[in-house]
């Protein structure tokens, strides 16, 4: 049985309920307007104030924006737009004081201020102020410059002795030249709200910074730093081309296609609220899309809404997703013969993956008073801006497709996209079998792997070059805690295979499998069957060549055990001789020549001491190779580095000219580099 508790009895009555009045609630409760009190949130408070200043450039009002850091700690922004207005607005206060201390006051509420907007509409300066312990406004406007403090969010005047008078009457500075207008706001951030190591760092206000002047084209922005120990001289950003400049700027490595441009507008019909009824009205949405595909395979996509970057996407991301998948399927791979086996299997249709593939994209949406989900405003909930995206995308792509575009350029991105799809359903059948051979247990491991008892960070996984080394290997490792696993001749070069022809590789299936950790995207460091990879090759170029593809297959299809330091290099010396009972070894000319100086300072001579040269693993003794190559006490390892591996991807396609088959390739690389040969003189 259920007993209703009275009010009285459960100590709840109306003095329980609190009405925060002015500023109080957001002090109270600040993760809900700048989303918490971390580094983040006192960030956002700069952020709203640039925010502020890039509306009015983009409004067409204002040219430059700077943003100081100051020695004091607290932070300026400055623009040369209209100036926050300073007549007065109601009970005797001005519309500037206004702004900073109401809630929901400002000009970006269909007043006809701004067409569109950023930031939080009118909350964030009195934000910014809220959670601060003294801000400074000064507004160029109406041939005077103006200014007004605040002191613990108390509107008034600063003394030349550092005193305080509560005011709302403008303090005038000065006069200066009519039609010269401005506002420059500067801030210091409430310590008791934010947490002990919350910070505004200079990278990412320099990130911020750059990234809002791809936005709004000819803006200038000048960032200072005038704090002790700054190193950075004053810098400048501008755009001339916006999106495209920033598309520009995102593509890392080699362009697939040229910059690809889009743009156009609709309208939608939303209701809000007007005399206290829900009225229908009509909204214009421009949309502006600079796109293009590179070879590599990251995407990046990035989106605004106004001036404000949309982290976590919303409606006009997902009419940009809908397009590019419409388009793609329907008029890019229509019918294409690559795809054919594919599509009798029902498996020929690309998705966002697929298309996103190495695609690097910046759009933006304009329009007034948008619907964000949160406070904080990272993804967009306007309804309407969705069809009016992909309408402007679908229309847009197909016609770069169909003509627009270079024939070349449109038939790399169909390939870069078709290649995706079929090594997609390749890896997933990968996965298949690979679950299905984890069933068979020890079964399921290379037949060529002799494995080790233990398993786990501290085993290890030795992948040695030819059976001939493998015996050696194997009789002088530590069984308990060693694998060994042999490769016979040159793996797939990951760096320029496909991911099908990598996986039907069965070198690097036998490494796959071994690890036990998956490949690609899949890989997952947490379930690697050993902590250490070694790789032993022999010192010479095959050797080279060889530690180079091992190192490509890794960089590309397992990543993190590089990235975690758990890939190295064993280094077998390249000489040894014996003198005197005691055993000398060199890894280089050099360094036997420095050993046979050292042994003939007395009476030895340099031709008595007989050196012997390792051309390859198999020929050094199996006590000699555990105790250079095997024995964690005496060996010499190299922990290999992404950048070793990135060096190692570049030498083994320099290899492949080289001394692969291609005679034309080695013949035009022999000429382009050699400082030795005329031409003119070879029968080419």
């Amino acid at each position: 049985m259920v007993t209703r508790r009275t009010a009285e009895n459960a100590g709840y009555d109306a003095s329980h309920i609190q009405v925060l009045k002015g500023l109080e609630a957001v002090r109270k409760r600040p993760g809900m307007y700048i989303g918490g009190t971390g580094s983040d949130g006192l960030s956002h408070l700069l952020w709203e104030l640039i925010d502020n200043a890039v509306d009015e450039a983009a409004a067409g009002h204002a040219d430059r924006v700077e943003v100081t850091f100051h020695r004091d700690r607290s932070i300026e922004v400055a623009d040369n737009g209209r100036g926050i207005p300073i007549g007065l607005k109601d009970k005797g206060r001005t519309a500037l004081e206004v702004v900073f201390t109401e809630l929901h006051a400002g000009g970006k509420f269909g007043s006809g201020a701004y067409a569109s907007s950023g930031g939080l509409h009118g909350v964030g300066a009195s934000v910014v102020n809220a959670l601060a312990t003294k801000l400074v406004v000064e507004v160029d406007r109406d041939g005077a410059t103006w200014r007004l403090g605040f002191s613990e969010r108390l509107p008034g005047r600063f003394e030349s002795d550092g005193s305080f008078v509560p005011t709302s009457t403008l303090e005038k500075v000065k006069g200066i030249r009519r039609g010269t207008s401005g506002t420059r706001v500067r801030f210091w951030p409430d310590t008791d709200i934010f947490d002990p190591d919350a910070a505004i760092e200079y990278a990412a206000v320099r990130e911020r910074i750059a990234r809002m002047c791809f936005l709004v084209p000819g803006l200038k922005v000048r960032l200072v730093d005038k704090r002790p120990g700054a190193a950075a001289e004053p810098e400048e950003f501008v755009s001339k081309a916006g999106l495209a400049d920033f598309v520009d700027y995102l593509s890392v490595g080699e362009n697939l296609t040229d910059v690809i441009r889009l743009a156009g507008s609709g309208t939608f019909t939303e209701k809000i609220a007007q005399g206290g009824a829900m009225v229908a009205i009509e909204r214009e949405c421009t949309v502006e899309l600079s796109m293009r595909w590179v070879k590599g395979y990251e995407p990046v996509v990035v989106s605004f809404v106004n001036t404000i970057p949309t982290t976590e996407g919303g409606t006009h991301v997902a009419g940009f997703e809908r397009a590019m998948t419409r388009v793609v399927n329907d008029v890019l791979l229509n019918d294409l013969r690559k795809l054919a086996k594919l599509a009798k299997e029902g498996k020929d249709k690309a998705g966002k993956d697929d298309i996103q593939e190495g695609l690097v994209a910046a759009l933006k949406v304009t329009l007034p008073e948008p619907q964000f989900r949160g406070q904080t405003k990272e993804e967009l909930g306007t309804p309407g801006v969705q069809t009016i995206v992909y309408d402007v995308v679908k229309a847009g792509f197909t016609s770069w497709i169909n003509g627009d575009g270079r024939k070349t350029h449109v038939s790399a991105v169909r390939d870069k996209v078709a290649n995706a799809i079929i090594n997609r359903v390749t890896s997933k059948q990968q996965l298949e079998n690979k679950r299905k051979a984890a069933n068979l247990g020890s079964a399921g491991m290379p037949d060529k792997l002799y494995d080790s008892r233990q398993h786990g960070l501290d085993s290890e996984l030795i992948i040695v070059e030819g059976d001939s080394a493998a015996g050696p290997a194997k009789q002088g490792r530590n069984s308990e805690t060693q694998a060994v696993l042999p490769i016979r001749g040159k793996i797939v070069n990951a760096g320029k295979a496909t991911v099908k022809q990598v996986l039907d590789n069965v070198e690097a299936q036998a490494i796959f499998t071994a690890i036990g950790a998956g490949q690609g995207k899949e890989f997952d460091l947490d379930l690697a069957r050993y902590g250490r990879i070694i790789i032993l090759c022999d010192a010479d170029v095959d050797g080279s060549h060889i530690r180079c593809l091992l190192l490509t297959l890794f960089h590309r299809y397992m990543r993190p055990m590089l990235d975690a330091g758990r890939i190295f290099a064993a280094q077998p010396p390249l000489f040894t001789t014996k003198v005197g009972g005691e055993t000398y070894r060199a890894w280089s000319d050099a360094e036997r020549d420095r050993i046979v100086a050292e042994l003939t300072k007395g009476n030895r001579k340099a031709e008595n001491i007989q050196w012997s040269r390792f051309k390859g693993l198999g020929e050094m003794e199996v006590a000699e190779l555990a105790e250079t190559a095997l024995d964690s006490g005496t060996r010499i390892l190299k922990r290999m580095t992404v950048v070793d591996a990135e060096s190692a991807a570049r030498a083994a396609d320099l290899f492949e000219v080289l001394m692969g088959n291609d005679v034309n390739r080695r013949r035009d690389f022999l000429l382009a580099n050699s400082k030795f040969i005329d031409p003119d003189a070879l029968d080419v």
